[in-house]
């Protein structure tokens, strides 16, 4: 009730301590408070924010046009309701390495129990789109040395993610994560790999944890948990699946509404309102409110 019951600490600590443990841990994409508690009551390990999801949500294609500020507002709003770590997507850290300095303290700040920053030019673009372009390794190093350098909490988790698989190949890509790592990166998001032997290739070659993007329509096949799991990934993140499901039943039935009239017939794909009222604790809120307000003062005159 009123937000999550564990501190920020106890969070960034179940991270590090998940990435530890060798086992898979599952990250789908929160597109606001609510979607997160579905996200936690379903058994998954952390949630992930999006910054194509919260480029879709303004109206925005994702290029590199929403701010520090959109994104620490929209990711505290989602972490501060969940138990689970909230891992969020940076970009390029908005700017220069003393931006992404004082990216990560402001993300701190808001919550997070890590966040990602990748080695594209800025404007950026999808990470599954082509005509990307990557920074020199050595300026995305500082960026790296920058953001880790900033972090007041050790645990808080600095991952690197990587877009030089479809502009250097899978080896430029595998030696760019070496030296992210030397950097001080804590996790390596490799993207748009495009098969499972380039997966397999990088969790060899890179001595720190592995990230992979299950994001559908893209350049990754769509691997299963125990394929995940096979393959030693350490992280899956599924960035856009709960939006694309919600955008998708949004507009079947506002077809529906549009052609018939009402929305009788939609009625019972609907989530209910009792269950609305599960997923918020409205039964906490009000036991709380009457514990408050229910009481009477004692006579002591």
């Amino acid at each position: 009730m009123l937000g999550a019951t564990t501190s920020v600490a106890e969070r960034r600590r179940a991270f590090r301590e998940g990435l530890a443990s060798g086992r898979l841990l599952r990250f789908p994409g929160a597109f606001n408070p609510n979607s997160a508690l579905l996200i936690e009551e379903h058994g998954f390990e952390g949630v992930y924010v999006s910054g194509a999801v919260l480029s879709a949500e303004l109206g925005l294609p994702d290029i590199g046009l929403t701010t520090l500020t959109e994104v620490a507002g929209r990711a505290h709003a989602i972490a501060r309701v969940t138990n689970l770590p909230a891992l969020v997507d940076a970009d390029t850290g908005f700017g220069e390495p003393m931006n992404a300095a004082r990216t990560v303290q402001q993300l701190e700040e808001m919550g997070l129990a890590g966040c990602h920053i990748e080695d594209q030019v800025n404007p950026k673009r999808c990470g599954h789109l082509d005509g990307k372009a990557v920074v020199g390794r050595d300026e995305m190093c500082r960026r790296l040395a920058a953001a880790v350098g900033a972090r007041r909490d050790g645990d808080f988790v600095v991952c690197a993610r990587t877009d030089a698989r479809a502009v250097e190949g899978l080896d430029g890509a595998i030696e760019r994560a070496k030296a992210y790592v030397d950097a001080g990166a804590d996790l390596i998001f490799a993207e748009a790999l495009e098969n499972e032997h380039e997966f397999e290739q990088f969790k060899k070659a890179v001595p720190a944890p592995l990230l992979a993007n299950m994001t559908e329509f893209g350049k990754s096949p769509l691997l299963s948990r125990a394929t995940l799991e096979a393959l030693g990934v350490n992280v899956a993140i599924y960035p856009v699946t709960f939006f694309r499901l919600a955008m998708g039943a949004a507009e079947a039935g506002l077809e529906v509404l549009a052609r018939e009239g009402d929305q009788r017939s939609l009625v019972d794909k609907m989530q209910t309102r009792a269950r609305l009222y599960e997923v918020l604790d409205y039964e906490g809120y009000t036991a709380f409110d009457g514990e408050i307000f229910n009481f009477t003062l004692e006579d002591n005159s």
